[in-house]
């Protein structure tokens, strides 16, 4: 009876020490944490600091998607014999530039996709990668600043592809009015007096127009998170068929060093676009802005993210 009683009395005195050392590990976790979270504090505001510093600051994060596949003898779908795949990427750079009198802010967008699917049971089928995405928009915004929050600004903005069709349709926007920005990573373009330049080749239905361009952009990096969303829109003064807007957004998530995911998204309407593919490429010839389905553009990447 005595040897149980010593025993129980070892494995309880076992127990709380066990138990006490392991609040005393918690304890000494939660104190290095605090201190941790109180060292990021200090290292986010000297970062503000260096953020609000005159002078260009320079930057840019992108997506890489990609996936493969391949099958022999897969009996249980149509094409057993085949090969597949997608890769793309997408690419948001930026080089502002913030003084006490004006500023400058310079953008890149770039988001290119391919796909692939090669049935190899059939000779004629394409086995190489084909086009799928493709956006390119560049711009520049002046503004000589009237406060804080307000400025004179001018701007130009060109968007087209790249990889086919380079500048056929090319969309190029000059237009003044005013810029406002009411918080540090926010703002607003409004420009009542702008020119949208359509740019084609051959006999077109695309026409350029005056009209009013509105951009709105907002850009935010906090600790692992990238995001920028950006809504570039014209509205013409001739006729609502020749205006048009899109939408992009970009979302980094950092997991290991500068690695991580990302997804993109893209929306856009343009009924000239719309109009030009019935008659060009559905081979439409009668099509008019009054007969399509000017049906929302999109597009998407979801992949690995790299922060450049």
């Amino acid at each position: 009876m005595k040897r149980l009683v010593l025993i129980l009395a070892l494995i309880a005195t076992g127990y709380n020490s066990f138990a006490q050392t392991e609040e005393e590990l918690k304890a000494a976790m939660a104190n290095k944490k605090d201190s941790i979270d109180a060292l990021q504090g200090r290292v986010d505001a000297i970062q503000d600091q260096i953020d609000a510093l005159p002078g260009w600051k320079v930057g840019a994060f992108g997506t890489i998607g990609g996936s493969f596949s391949g099958f022999n003898n897969w009996y249980a779908q149509e094409t057993p014999n085949n090969s597949a795949g997608t890769i793309g990427f997408t690419v948001n750079g930026f080089a502002n530039r913030d003084e006490s009198k004006y500023f400058w802010r310079n953008a890149l967008t770039l988001n290119l996709n391919w796909v692939k699917f090669d049935d190899k049971d059939d000779p004629d089928d394409q086995n190489g990668f084909r086009q799928a995405t493709d956006v390119f928009n560049i711009s520049t915004l002046y503004g000589r600043k009237l406060s804080e929050k307000f400025a004179l600004s001018g701007l130009a903005e060109y968007r087209t592809t790249i990889l086919s069709n380079f500048n056929d349709p090319g969309y190029l926007d000059l237009g003044v009015g005013a810029t406002w920005t009411p918080v540090k990573d926010l703002f607003v373009v409004i420009h009542p007096l702008n020119y949208n330049f359509v740019f084609s080749s051959g006999d077109t239905i695309f026409e350029s127009s005056f009209g009013a361009k509105i951009v709105a952009d907002y850009s935010k990096e906090l600790g692992p998170i990238n995001f920028k969303t950006n809504l570039s829109l014209f509205a013409s003064y001739e006729s609502s068929d020749l205006s048009n807007w899109t939408w992009t957004n970009s979302f980094s998530y950092t997991l290991w060093k500068k690695i991580g995911i990302g997804f993109d998204f893209g929306l856009r309407d343009n009924k000239q676009e719309a109009l030009n593919y019935a008659i060009n490429t559905l081979g439409d010839p009668n099509a008019t802005f009054d007969s399509i389905d000017n049906d929302l553009q999109t597009y998407y990447t979801l992949g690995l993210s790299y922060k450049f």
